[in-house]
């Protein structure tokens, strides 16, 4: 289902003043780029489903190695907060644990007297515990506890030992960069979150498409005389920069930090959804410009145009980057 938008579109002159300034605005923001964006602190809002919020919470805090925003990352890496997730290889639930790892490690995360696999209030503490299990092997290792952690978890804790760190093997270092990735989309940043070098670019791919027609499904192709609905054209513009986003607005959450409403700089993508406390209700996206409006490819019978982004769905934003978007889990074709 798509936003039916209720603002209509911006005046001629304000939209000449967005063509003259956006491009060196964005140029210029992302110059002044000083720092990091800081430690995690906890979950950033609205970053993981409202029902599983509070067991990433606490269980992400159950030894050093990991925390509430890397837990997140490998539980939305494995499953997508699917619950009933089934893989090929026979691994159940939202953590994907495989039969015999999960009768050898899987606990009763919520005191009932059963160890469900398919149970979140179970599989979600299990899976911290095996992490901190993992990094218990590893903890004389050099280097990162969190790496490391993550590298026993995908070669096993016996390389991690005997390499002195994370394996020469591309495979477990691919995942540990992913994941440690991943867990920036989910962090509360303590500092600002940096500035991208590609907006300016990606913007302008999306004003060029100014005036077009709506077309739901729509890729831009030339089929399609050019036309685009909303996550295609967020998809398109930072495609335009070789960053390959997922096509699905959902899916395009989590390829970058969340920053807050008043940090918004032009190129974040701008995210509406059915239900604020639960990203998987995300239905629309757009991609911000400054002062409060976004290019928007809105609903059929409609052109791409300007519109403002404080509505009563708006949920939050994504500033994208090439790694978090490359980081991202992507749904098989079936």
């Amino acid at each position: 289902m798509r936003k039916y938008w209720v603002a209509g579109g911006v005046g001629v002159g304000l939209v000449l003043c967005f063509l003259a300034l956006l491009v060196a605005g964005t140029y210029t923001a992302a110059a002044g780029l000083a720092g990091g964006a800081g430690r995690a602190v906890g979950l950033a809002k609205g970053a993981v489903p409202a029902s599983y919020q509070p067991l990433v919470q606490k269980w992400g805090n159950l030894c050093p190695a990991i925390n509430p925003a890397l837990l997140a990352a490998q539980l939305y890496q494995e499953s997508g907060w699917n619950p009933r997730a089934q893989s090929p290889a026979a691994a159940q639930g939202i953590a994907q644990f495989i039969p015999g790892t999960w009768a050898s490690h899987g606990i009763d995360g919520n005191g009932d007297g059963r160890r469900d696999v398919w149970d979140p209030a179970d599989a979600i503490p299990s899976a911290a515990s095996y992490d901190c299990e993992l990094a218990k092997y590893v903890k004389d290792v050099p280097g990162d506890p969190a790496h490391n952690m993550l590298a026993a978890y995908n070669a096993g804790a016996y390389r991690v030992i005997k390499a002195g760190g994370v394996p020469a093997i591309s495979e477990t270092q691919n995942y540990v960069k992913i994941i440690t990735t991943l867990a920036k989309s989910f962090e509360a940043p303590v500092g600002r979150v940096p500035a991208s070098r590609q907006a300016a670019a990606a913007i302008t791919f999306a004003q060029e498409q100014l005036g077009k027609p709506y077309l739901w499904g729509g890729n831009g192709t030339p089929d399609q005389d050019g036309r685009f609905d909303c996550s295609g054209l967020t998809k398109a513009a930072y495609h335009s920069v070789d960053i390959e986003l997922p096509r699905v607005a959902n899916d395009q959450w989590n390829a970058g930090p969340h920053p807050k409403r008043d940090e918004l700089l032009p190129g974040d993508l701008v995210f509406f959804a059915h239900d604020l406390n639960d990203p998987r209700s995300i239905h629309h996206v757009g991609i911000y410009v400054g002062g409060g409006y976004m290019i928007n490819a809105p609903y059929t019978g409609a052109v791409i145009r300007f519109d403002k982004i404080d509505t009563p769905d708006y949920i939050g934003a994504t500033r994208v980057t090439e790694d978090g978007a490359k980081a991202l889990p992507r749904p098989n074709a079936a």
